[in-house]
């Protein structure tokens, strides 16, 4: 695991629980919308964040082909992704999850640069590209 010295973001007081897109558990992945697999942080201002599980979504759970329901990212309030469209960006919304999109960092390295603020949310989803219906 990699240490990651964080500074302080005085918005960012309490525990926030992550989850970052990545196929090989070492790397960021793109396309948020069609991710299976996840690894979860958990951070704090002023800590380094620490990985506390991974997470391994079917076909049927990625949130492209997920139907609604109870799904395995409930809980988490930051997910990181390489990209994300809109209507990723709206769904996780709608479950109380923040998207945040970066690219060409270590996992760790996101969720820290998240917490100092260095990184910041996707607050414009625009519009839907996807070709089905919601």
């Amino acid at each position: 695991m990699v240490a990651i010295s964080l500074g302080h973001n005085t918005e960012l007081e309490k525990l926030v629980k992550f989850a970052v897109a990545s196929e090989d558990f070492q790397s960021i992945s793109g396309h948020a919308g069609h991710a299976a697999s996840f690894l979860v942080f958990e951070a704090e201002a002023g800590t380094d964040p620490v990985e506390v599980a991974r997470i391994d979504l079917n076909e049927n759970q990625t949130i492209h082909n997920f139907q609604g329901g109870q799904h395995p990212l409930d809980g988490i309030e930051v997910l990181i992704a390489g990209s994300a469209g809109g209507c990723f960006v709206e769904r996780m919304k709608a479950r109380g999850i923040t998207t945040v999109v970066a690219r060409d960092i270590p996992p760790a390295t996101a969720v820290a640069a998240y917490m100092m603020g260095v990184i910041g949310p996707l607050t414009e989803a625009g519009m839907c590209q996807c070709s089905h219906e919601h």
